[in-house]
């Protein structure tokens, strides 16, 4: 039996590593596994980025030494980059960190990002059409969706704009990188695909004949994904799915790899697939008032932060059967 291996000598494998070939890596490039070899006797190597400290006063040396930032892009109050954490930096140093900056930010913004634990809550039509509706109709009227209006008036992005279908109409759309994806990783891809027309907010708003025109939109938009990476991506790796809430009330779809590691916007209770919400809409049958059926005369199920606005000023009040006040 021989004697247990050193820390020194396990410390003297690593330079000796000879790399065969990559693996594998995650959606977000923070996990890497390397196939090789060290003296002759084959070898892997996972290589995984070290969680980031969480306290002010650790975190601020890391802020300081970003190096070789690169703007990626910016639109209103958002802006993403690409930087190294490299000391010395050379022109074959592959980014390190992605960051995107939103300036000036809101106190929504801070409860989104903040950490906070998380409530499953069931909408309703008459919680929908009571709270929800008005509140959405008032932070529409609020003014914060001029990042999207940037897009789809041609101010801002449009050399990111990977495709635009029968944009002289109302069921006009384009689609365009994510702000989160880093535009390189195929596994990783995230697009995003905005509609032209503006009286839809969320899913909510969807009826049955919308059918026709969402499956265009999912058949358009699958088939330009598959255009991104030409040969690496057939249409069956593309999925589409809906957020409910979303960020923002202006409809959109979220155009994924299958292989995007399913986080928690990929989740239960927040992505509601695109195919499923089709699907379902064929089926539903007019109200009892002889209205349209819809995503509205349905119950929904999903997840809220406990700072967010909806659970403290609604879902958390009508649990503990308390007034019910969105407007302030």
């Amino acid at each position: 039996m021989s004697a247990p291996e050193t820390k020194s000598e396990a410390e003297a494998l690593l330079p000796q590593f000879e790399l065969e070939r990559v693996l594998n890596q995650d959606q977000d490039g923070r996990r890497i596994s390397l196939l090789g070899s060290i003296s002759s006797q084959p070898a892997l190597i996972t290589v995984e980025r070290a969680a980031f400290p969480s306290d002010a006063a650790a975190v601020k040396p890391l802020l300081s030494s970003l190096t070789n930032t690169t703007n990626l892009g910016a639109n209103d109050i958002y802006r993403w980059y690409m930087a190294n954490q490299s000391a010395s930096p050379n022109a074959n140093t592959p980014p390190d960190l992605k960051l995107n900056l939103i300036c000036p930010c809101t106190s929504k913004h801070v409860a989104k990002y903040s950490s906070q634990r998380c409530r499953y809550v069931t909408e309703t039509p008459p919680i929908y059409n009571t709270y929800i509706l008005p509140y959405i109709r008032s932070q529409r009227a609020l003014g914060r969706l001029d990042w999207i209006y940037n897009i789809l008036d041609g101010r801002t992005e449009q050399e990111d704009v990977i495709l635009r279908c029968s944009w002289d109409t109302l069921d006009g759309f384009l689609l365009l990188p994510d702000l989160n994806w880093d535009r390189k990783t195929v596994e990783s891809m995230h697009l995003l695909g905005l509609v032209q027309r503006r009286d839809i907010y969320s899913l909510r708003d969807l009826r049955k004949s919308h059918v026709p025109w969402l499956k265009e939109l999912r058949s358009s938009v699958v088939k330009a994904a598959t255009s991104v990476f030409p040969g690496q991506i057939e249409e069956d790796e593309v999925k589409c799915y809906v957020h409910y809430q979303p960020t923002y009330y202006h409809f959109h779809v979220h155009v994924v790899h299958v292989m995007l590691e399913a986080g928690t916007t990929q989740s239960v209770g927040k992505a509601f697939s695109l195919e499923n919400l089709i699907s379902q809409l064929e089926y539903v049958v007019p109200g009892s008032d002889g209205q349209e059926g819809g995503m509205h005369m349905v119950d929904l199920s999903y997840f809220l932060g406990e700072e967010s606005e909806l659970w403290k000023k609604c879902f958390g009040r009508l649990k503990n059967s308390e007034e019910v006040n969105l407007n302030n």
